[in-house]
């Protein structure tokens, strides 16, 4: 018998965090939870030590002053990785199953954070925690592409072989609404794709694939990668034409041979993977629109995403650790006021009211004069759950 499950997968590492929420429809009955399930891993070798092998820019005579700085962005990604699951399970329908990828060093944080939420907020989920791995032969080169962790998600599909479908998203994301809608568009799929991710740009004219990439690209302005749906059933079985072989390739026979033709040329690491490899496959990617990827692209040089003028903001894509500096503060509002959300409190009161207060002071932005979009979904995501929200644990 079929269960369908949402999960969410995270890929964290020592010095980076990069977390990837995963949304799946699992093709056995029974789901472990708790521990590390090694039967899942691709490669079940612990990848020895946090960054060995990585070029210490500091030098060797700040060891310690390099250790705190490593200690700081550690706490920081932990954080906002937490916050992001926390947006996924305020405003969740249905039970999440979480699978964390960690560098074992960070295996119990997790646990004591996730195991402090109140009860009625940990009945909506199960965790599972894995060790980062990566094909043997390649892991070292995997690991240091881009971010240490960003390439964990190109073996997802090797790594989760039961798994048939998933949502997956990069921790700097903000749930808006339940992910129940953005599911859906896997119904959209016709027989021939596979995935779907949001452009890169709406406006050519200040886009970076067309104007900056040295490699193949997807469409007019490439692809993000922040938030993409993945039927991996397909991504196994599928043989993708390339521009290296006469012949098409599986995914596990594609990825190594694109990345030494490419590595010279690449700047977004996995990101630019997939764009050269839907470059190629285009009849394999669905598209869905800007609202569901919003990042500070969309509205930093005025509102160039239609669909959130219409609609309003859905997934809310903080790249370039807009959440944690004064760049884009009308980003940092939204996330500090679900950071800061207590469980169990009045949604609207608690942190609808407070964040609008605070994006009133952001209007002398781009950002900031859409503040309106940012919160268009966001109340009414509220409105809907508030009246159901327990209270205590």
């Amino acid at each position: 018998m079929r269960r369908y499950i949402r999960a969410l997968v995270l890929c964290t590492v020592f010095a980076v965090f990069s977390g990837l929420y995963v949304y799946s429809k699992l093709i056995y009955s029974e789901v472990s939870v708790g521990g590390t399930a090694g039967k899942r891993i691709f490669n079940p070798q612990r990848v020895p030590g946090a960054r060995r092998g990585a070029v210490d820019k500091t030098g060797p005579q700040s060891p310690r002053r390099y250790n705190r700085y490593i200690m700081r962005q550690q706490a920081q990604r932990l954080e906002e990785t937490l916050t992001m699951i926390k947006s996924a399970v305020l405003f969740t329908i249905k039970h999440l199953c979480l699978h964390i990828f960690a560098e074992d060093q960070l295996h119990a944080s997790f646990r004591r954070a996730l195991e402090a939420w109140p009860g009625f907020i940990q009945s909506k989920f199960n965790y599972t925690i894995y060790s980062i791995s990566f094909p043997s032969e390649n892991a070292a080169e995997w690991k240091k592409l881009f971010k240490p962790c960003a390439s964990q998600r190109l073996f997802l599909p090797l790594i989760l072989k039961e798994v048939d479908s998933i949502v997956y998203v990069d921790s700097d994301i903000l749930f808006l609404q339940p992910v129940d809608q953005l599911w859906a568009f896997f119904s959209q799929f016709n027989a021939s794709q596979l995935a779907a991710m949001a452009p890169e740009h709406e406006e050519p004219r200040i886009a970076w694939y067309n104007r900056f990439a040295r490699h193949p690209f997807y469409g007019r302005t490439g692809v993000n990668s922040g938030v993409m749906l993945m039927n991996m059933t397909r991504m196994r079985n599928v043989f993708f034409k390339n521009d290296m072989t006469s012949v098409g390739l599986r995914w596990e026979e594609l990825l190594m041979p694109l990345l030494q033709k490419y590595k010279l040329n690449i700047t977004w690491g996995d990101q630019d993977l997939l764009n050269i490899i839907f470059h190629h496959n285009p009849e394999r990617l669905l598209e869905f629109p800007c609202q569901w990827n919003y990042r500070p692209d969309h509205c930093i040089y005025g509102s160039n995403c239609a669909a959130a003028e219409e609609h309003g903001v859905f997934i809310l894509h903080g790249n370039r650790g807009v959440y944690h500096d004064q760049k884009q503060p009308a980003f940092r509002a939204i996330y500090e006021a679900i950071r800061k959300y207590s469980f169990g409190s009045d949604l609207v009161s608690s942190l609808l009211a407070p964040l609008e207060e605070e994006l009133l002071k952001t209007t002398h932005t781009y950002c900031g004069k859409s503040h309106g979009l940012l919160t268009k979904r966001l109340a009414h995501s509220l409105a809907n759950v508030n009246g159901n929200a327990p209270r205590g644990r």
